[in-house]
């Protein structure tokens, strides 16, 4: 059985308290063999949170248990550093890598072999709903006989374009009558009852003209649209990010924002709108608010700008293109629209610049230990726009009464090699029927398994 327990030593780096920091090959890391200009860090210990210069880090100063807080009064100058072209090599899991979570946790493969899974969900009776991208099919994987790995996997649906967002309807219903699907360019439904493995009937078109093109990652192109649906099960949340980078030119239309549909796909409003690449979306559970994990935009130094994930605020404006985290002007859109930048919001928890956050899911089961109840997982599929790598991991945002307490925390690293090479890049989150974490990776097309002893 494929599962390493927290604490297993292997080469690495080692922080008080006994947490480990595995970076998956044996040797330490020094500036001057990584590749990416990455050196070693020594993460804090207990309870302390890194601010200012120290929160902005790369990935050699991850480690579970490493808190981060960054503000906007932590942002450099645009251009304090030179924008970077850094994608990762990717590389085969190297013998002996594994991710590295916080002691007492235990990670195993759920399942493997897939071909680019991104978005995860859970079905009321367990069923595991993967999206895989690539070649535009849901999967089914269920776990039999309970050991914690799918051992059955069908094909729901086939056929679909470039999908990403997958939500059950009605949201939180025991009984879900459909199976919505976002597609790059449409929203779909299948009809369903518990424990399809197949759909049982034709996909419906709701939406049919999501704005999208063959477009790919990397300074914009963002074809990702996420489903998401209110606490009363009135309306419909499609998250539709920019084609550019930083242009505020026509074909941004009905782009970088949140749109709202009533759920038969009429009715189309803009919830939130300014807003880069509003990827994954979810509902928190005590106050039906809305959340969302957005992609900042590139090209203007290291540490700008920084990612974020909030709570999304109803006809919120979040200054994309021409203002970044509240009133920060965007230098390539100087004097552009002054009158909306005492509008533009500050989201609430500010992540890494360039880290890619993707995929988030509040954490409603009872495994884990009572203090991560309700907080909200984040998948950060990492960074290209960086000279110094960022993201490559699972954050833990803690949720107090509904709101962000303003730090995350990192929780499952360990996806670059000591060379700087990357050899697994986190996109969904979901929680497991039993609590158990199910987090997708679409380097290794692997599906893990995050449990609590």
């Amino acid at each position: 059985m494929n599962e390493h327990r927290a604490g297993y030593r292997r080469a690495g780096r080692w922080v008080a308290g006994g947490l480990l920091v595995g970076v998956g090959l044996m040797g330490a890391c020094s500036s001057d063999e990584a590749d990416d200009g990455g050196g070693t860090t020594s993460p804090p210990s207990g309870d302390e949170v890194l601010t200012g210069a120290d929160a902005m880090g790369d990935w050699t100063s991850d480690a579970p248990g490493v808190k981060r807080k960054i503000t906007v009064e932590d942002l450099p100058a645009p251009f304090a550093t030179e924008s970077s072209f850094n994608q990762p090599e990717a590389v085969v899991r190297p013998a002996g890598a594994w991710p590295m979570v916080p002691a007492g946790f235990t990670v195993k493969e759920f399942a493997t072999g897939l071909e680019q899974p991104r978005i995860v969900r859970t079905a009321p009776n367990g069923d595991v709903f993967v999206v895989d991208s690539e070649p535009g099919v849901v999967r089914v994987l269920r776990d039999t006989d309970g050991d914690g790995v799918s051992d059955a996997t069908s094909d729901f649906a086939s056929g679909l374009n470039r999908p990403f967002g997958l939500a059950f309807y009605p949201s939180g219903s025991s009984a879900p009558t459909h199976v919505y699907i976002g597609n790059t360019d449409s929203v779909v439904r299948y009809p369903y009852t518990l424990g399809d493995i197949e759909a049982q009937g034709e996909p419906e078109t709701l939406v049919n003209n999501l704005p999208s093109g063959q477009e790919s990652v990397g300074g914009g192109g963002h074809w990702t649209r996420d489903i998401a649906f209110s606490a009363d099960n009135q309306r419909m949340f499609v998250s539709v990010g920019s084609k550019s980078n930083a242009d505020d030119d026509p074909s941004e239309n009905r782009r970088a924002n949140i749109l709202s549909f009533t759920v038969d796909g009429q009715d189309e409003v803009v919830h939130a709108s300014g807003i880069r690449n509003p990827v994954g979306l979810a509902i928190e559970p005590s106050t039906g608010d809305l959340w969302t994990a957005v992609n900042e935009r590139d090209e203007l130094g290291d540490d700008l700008v920084p990612d974020y994930v909030t709570q999304v605020r109803e006809g919120g404006f979040y200054g994309w293109p021409w203002y970044y985290l509240g009133q920060n002007q965007d230098p390539r859109h100087e004097d552009v629209h002054p009158n909306l930048r005492a509008s533009s919001i500050v989201p609430d928890v500010l992540v890494q610049a360039h880290s890619a956050t993707l995929g988030l899911a509040f954490y409603t089961g009872q495994q884990f230990p009572d203090d991560y109840r309700g907080d909200l997982f984040v998948a950060a599929h990492g960074s290209w726009n960086r000279s110094k790598r960022t993201g490559y991991k699972v954050v833990r945002i803690p949720i107090e009464n509904g709101a962000a307490a303003g730090y995350y925390e990192d929780f499952m690293v360990g996806f670059v090699t000591d060379e700087g090479n990357v050899w697994g890049r986190p996109v969904g989150v979901a929680v497991a029927r039993d609590g158990a974490l199910l987090v997708t990776d679409d380097q290794s097309g692997t599906v893990w398994r995050v449990s609590h002893e």
